[in-house]
């Protein structure tokens, strides 16, 4: 498909599952097929654990990714996550897009913590989910082959988020080491818009962000996260367009 490209706008934040959703509908890849390609990661625990439904928040239809896996208690360092990736059947494109991704957040982590990136362990960001979106992700991202990536500026908000730290002001740590050269604006909300996973993929995937280019929409997409805000009209919209 490489004379398409995507567009994303995110009026109330973005995550790795709702950056999975997405580019899985904008492919047109079956459960079916997604299971399959999940399978290639390689890692027993993943298998059979993600399913793209229809859903609806206020009555507008949209997508949602159902997840289901075992709970983790061990941390993974950058180069475990690597080996995983590195291991893996996935194409070599979506291998070194993943990569980049982890890389990206592993020096953000590296910057929060004052240490090296070799040393960081990750916590959340490391855990089956993360591992599962960036991989899945990158998968369906090379698969799509867009020509551009156009993103909207990012919403963010103030309030606090819990994690394995303890209670963290909003926008956590790694994604304020991300937020360099990234537009944003403010919104009438509270807690987590954006998360690492999905920032430190926009940013290896080369999003470029700002207004909609002058296109010719093929396919649009609407697709939830986990979490909804009573204040901010809710989703993320993906767009294969030609330009």
């Amino acid at each position: 498909m490489t004379n398409t490209s995507i567009v994303l706008r995110t009026p109330s934040g973005i995550s790795g599952d709702m950056l999975l959703t997405g580019l899985a509908r904008l492919s047109g890849i079956s459960n079916a097929e997604l299971s399959a390609l999940v399978d290639q990661i390689g890692v027993d625990a993943l298998r059979d654990c993600v399913t793209i439904e229809d859903t609806h928040v206020d009555w507008i239809t949209g997508s949602r990714a159902t997840i289901d896996l075992p709970h983790e208690h061990h941390h993974r360092t950058l180069g475990t996550i690597l080996e995983i990736i590195a291991a893996s059947a996935l194409e070599p494109r979506a291998k070194d897009l993943a990569t980049r991704a982890f890389t990206i957040l592993a020096e953000a982590e590296a910057r929060v913590h004052a240490c090296t990136i070799d040393e960081v362990h990750f916590h959340e960001v490391g855990a089956l989910d993360s591992i599962l979106d960036t991989c899945i992700a990158s998968a369906l991202f090379v698969r799509i082959d867009p020509a551009a990536f156009h993103c909207s500026p990012l919403p963010l908000c103030d309030g606090t988020i819990r994690c394995e730290h303890g209670l963290l002001a909003s926008p956590p740590p790694a994604v304020q080491e991300m937020l360099a050269g990234v537009p944003v604006y403010g919104v009438d909300a509270r807690g987590e818009t954006v998360t690492p996973t999905a920032l430190a993929f926009l940013k290896a995937a080369g999003a470029v962000f700002g207004k909609w280019p002058q296109c010719e929409v093929v396919r649009a997409e609407r697709v939830y996260g986990g979490k909804v805000f009573e204040t901010l009209p809710n989703g993320a919209m993906f767009f294969l367009v030609r330009t």
